[in-house]
């Protein structure tokens, strides 16, 4: 009886210290990603991209193929919207889904579009606002994917295309 008593607590310890462990790995990544919408926020490409792993994979999901490396991911998704939208302000809306170093929230992106999105698609001086939702995935607190998915068909039509 007594065994089986100390046996019950020992479990319940352990219960109550592995939510612990597990509550404190979630304020991390949130934190994480909370600072790396900041720098986007701040219109600093290189410090953004600094939060990615050397091989993270961001997708874009109107693009539909991943840019692959940290570079590319900062020169041919970041820099692009940073240029475009240089008044841009991301900001996450609600309470994100964390699981340890898994995170999902949804977002609103918003700003004017000013500045050229490529030497083809020049601005169109146009306010835009959208919503979508990113999946990320840290590993060591380094982002190592980005899914992003918004409604692509309403960012086109506001920009007049």
């Amino acid at each position: 009886m007594i065994y089986r008593n100390f046996y019950s607590i020992i479990v319940a310890m352990i219960f109550v210290l592995a939510s612990q462990f597990s509550t404190a790995a979630s304020p991390n990544t949130e934190q994480v990603i909370k600072t790396y919408m900041q720098a986007w926020n701040n219109h600093k490409p290189d410090e953004a991209a600094s939060y990615f792993a050397d091989n993270v994979e961001f997708l874009d999901s109107s693009v539909g193929t991943p840019q692959i490396g940290r570079e590319a991911a900062r020169d041919n998704v970041i820099k692009v919207f940073i240029q475009a939208v240089p008044d841009l302000n991301w900001r996450m809306i609600g309470e994100p889904i964390v699981s340890g170093e898994n995170i999902a929230f949804e977002w609103e992106f918003s700003g004017k579009n000013t500045g050229a999105w490529s030497p083809e698609t020049p601005a169109t001086n146009r306010p835009l606002t959208f919503k979508g939702v990113s999946f990320i995935r840290l590993k060591d607190g380094k982002i190592v994917t980005q899914h992003d998915y918004y409604d692509a068909l309403g960012f086109n039509k506001q920009l007049g295309w």
